[in-house]
């Protein structure tokens, strides 16, 4: 799966299909980059800051593909909507995603999630926080 471009209907152009686009990914990319060390975003928190073509499944997708690069992309703070890790049984170990998160100081319950009222982080630019309804969860 890692490096595999996402699958997309065919019946489009490609010039109209956004996932083949130029940047598709590197705007992902860029944006988990801002992501400050000890915050996290959600995979359709993503998604919705990015706009018209992401979705969640799209984002851990990429996220999944994430380069090992000189950029160092913090792929960790990237988390699910329940405030928990979505990478076991894709990473050595299976908890590598908490463990990193654990050692930037976010605390996580007995369940393996945070609360992301504490943890959540959303780019300055967007201007309702983009805060997503976690509220079905409680």
């Amino acid at each position: 799966m890692r490096g595999e471009e996402p699958r997309v209907p065919t019946n489009r152009p490609a010039e109209e299909r956004p996932r083949l686009q130029a940047g598709y990914r590197e705007r992902v990319y860029a944006l988990v980059l801002r992501i400050p060390a000890g915050r996290v975003m959600g995979y359709g928190q993503i998604a919705r800051h990015l706009g018209e073509g992401y979705d969640a499944r799209a984002i851990g997708n990429i996220m999944h593909a994430t380069p090992q690069d000189e950029r160092q992309i913090p792929w960790h703070r990237v988390i699910n909507a329940q405030g928990g890790c979505s990478t076991a049984g894709l990473t050595q170990p299976p908890d590598l995603q908490q463990h990193l998160l654990e050692m930037e100081g976010v605390e996580f319950d007995a369940r393996g999630r945070c609360r992301l009222d504490d943890y959540r982080w959303s780019p300055p630019e967007d201007k309702d926080g983009m805060e997503e309804d976690t509220s079905f969860l409680a």
